[in-house]
């Protein structure tokens, strides 16, 4: 007879949440096949029922499964000076076994960990220049919490939103999962390239990232649906700048209006950040990008 594993009792601190318990819990629930139990209590005498006491408790002891940062010293912090919270915690302990594998679990750390336990601890990692601040991973979860004229409860928003971050979660694990896999085919691409200017792929890989390591490229051109298309690379991974956009004259162009001006007869976009260009076959868009390249 098969009888049903006990659930692993979840505790954390009761009240406002921020992405920092969300994503803890939603790492305990993964790693438990979602058999978990959350509680949500500032009540020390529950915190001994607790499998994993998160957040809440002011000790950190991952021997005991005790992962909090609020006591006095924190929980320590990385090389980069950032410092620990509940979810950088209990990843540390056991984000590789989720991912099966330390390099995924390292690219998870930092590009979803990090950003989030910096912002538990407050610490900026970005500058607002324009006066408008980006919509943050922060922001849309504290969407969910009531507002002053709403009833007072973020147990049950909490509650909802678990299994969301954990699709998050798993997610991201995906994508770099795959993305791992790909930089092998970008550098494939790239040393087998005459003019290593422009990088041809046979579909549309995730080499957004994997191009900036190499100084050369200004474009790269895939196939996607029935067109071909080119961007333009960034001069920085996070910035919109590009090494060489397409000719301004273009920028904004569609279909008749786009072939005309380029003087390519299957051209039928240009962005108007001059970044994408669009042609309806590869000998299209390959003159497009020579003419590019030219200007």
């Amino acid at each position: 007879m098969n009888f049903l594993k006990k659930k692993k009792i979840c505790v954390t601190h009761n009240g406002a949440f921020h992405a920092d318990d969300l994503f803890a819990t939603a790492t305990l629930s993964i790693l438990n096949d979602g058999n978990i139990k959350i509680i949500r209590t500032r009540d020390p005498k529950i915190f001994e029922k607790a499998d994993y006491l998160y957040d809440v408790g002011g000790e950190y002891d991952p021997e005991k499964n005790k992962f909090d940062h609020h006591q006095k010293g924190g929980a320590g912090q990385r090389e980069n000076g950032i410092p620990y919270s509940s979810f950088g915690l209990i990843w540390k302990k056991y984000g590789e076994e989720i991912c099966e594998s330390k390099e995924v679990a390292e690219k998870i750390e930092e590009r979803l960990v990090l950003p989030i336990d910096a912002n538990d601890n407050g610490i900026n990692l970005f500058d607002v220049n324009s006066g408008i601040a980006p919509y943050t991973i922060q922001d849309l979860f504290f969407s969910f919490r009531p507002s002053w004229k709403e009833k007072e409860d973020y147990d049950a928003p909490f509650i909802k939103l678990v299994p969301l971050v954990a699709d998050i979660l798993k997610r991201e694990i995906v994508r770099i999962k795959d993305s791992i896999e790909v930089a092998s085919i970008v550098k494939k691409v790239y040393e087998e390239s005459e003019d290593k200017r422009v990088l041809i792929f046979d579909k549309s890989y995730p080499w957004f990232e994997i191009i900036n390591e190499y100084s050369e490229p200004l474009y790269v051109v895939f196939k996607k649906g029935d067109t071909w298309r080119a961007e333009a690379v960034r001069k920085e991974k996070y910035k919109f700048e590009t090494r060489k956009p397409f000719p301004v004259e273009w920028a904004g162009k569609r279909d008749e209006e786009m072939s005309q001006v380029s003087g390519v007869k299957d051209a039928i976009f240009c962005h108007n950040g001059r970044f994408l260009i669009v042609a309806k076959s590869k000998e299209g868009i390959m003159e497009l990008v020579k003419k590019a390249l030219m200007s």
